[in-house]
């Protein structure tokens, strides 16, 4: 399990430049702590990208499938007693609509993956509830997480959950796909709290503290990613494809019924 874990690292600080690209990001101006902090993790690849994991059994982990896509290792990440800990996916799967150039080229995507352990998390990790409900109405309040940055641009500020109070909006009228929130203060006008880079995969809650949606891409004012909009993908539209993959698994999750 921790096998090889310096040689790794060593591999993933000189490619920590490539949070510059991601789609999406840790929160910036949050906070430190939130909900659901016992039921996420890190998920790094060895180009350097940073994302967010959410815990839904002890073996299965949901992320953002551009954090998981690009052919390359990928490793869930925690500390145990002050050590990192590096742990290699059993099994990796996107969602069949996933396109990986769907920012670019302004198409439909379901920026959603599953990855399944190979041996069960420790048990101080709790699992997550998911919502099977209805899109959160324009003005509601949401709670967003991750281990993204909190400075945008500066990979160091990476590794610590943080979370913001933001409302859902609604840019482009209602969606079954998508959620776009935030964060009041601003209006989506001028910078905010809001997603970055290292949080994509992470969760969104809404009033409650279920997971409504899953962190996909972020943007910010005058060529900024973060600190305007940030996006999610809804999980209620999901379910079927979420609980197909992990009853192939032998695995459930905790769905939250809302009204």
């Amino acid at each position: 399990m921790r096998g090889g874990t310096a040689k790794w690292f060593a591999g993933l600080a000189v490619a920590a430049s490539a949070l510059l690209t991601s789609p999406a990001g840790a929160v910036v101006g949050g906070r430190e702590g939130g909900p659901e902090a016992g039921s996420t993790l890190m998920v790094l690849n060895a180009r350097g990208g940073v994302c967010t994991g959410i815990v839904l059994s002890r073996r299965a982990i949901l992320t953002a499938a551009h954090c998981a896509d690009g052919r390359t290792d990928l490793r869930i990440h925690w500390r145990e007693g002050g050590e990192p800990v590096l742990v290699e996916p059993a099994v990796i799967t996107l969602h069949p609509e996933f396109n990986a150039k769907a920012v670019t080229a302004r198409k439909r995507s379901i920026d959603l993956a599953l990855v399944r352990l190979a041996t069960p998390l420790p048990a101080r990790f709790s699992t997550a509830s998911l919502v099977d409900g209805p899109l959160p109405r324009a003005g509601a309040a949401i709670t967003l997480a991750g281990y993204g940055v909190s400075r945008e641009g500066e990979a160091k500020t990476t590794g610590t959950y943080r979370s913001a109070a933001l409302a859902t909006v609604e840019p482009y009228g209602p969606g079954r796909i998508l959620i776009w929130a935030t964060d009041p203060a601003g209006g989506g006008k001028r910078a905010a709290a809001g997603a970055c880079q290292g949080d994509s995969g992470g969760p969104i809650l809404d009033g409650e503290g279920g997971i409504v949606a899953v962190t996909s891409w972020s943007t910010g004012p005058a060529g900024k990613q973060c600190g305007l909009l940030s996006q999610g993908v809804l999980v209620a539209p999901q379910r079927g494809w979420i609980d197909r993959t992990l009853s192939g698994w032998g695995e459930s999750v905790d769905w939250m019924p809302r009204r």
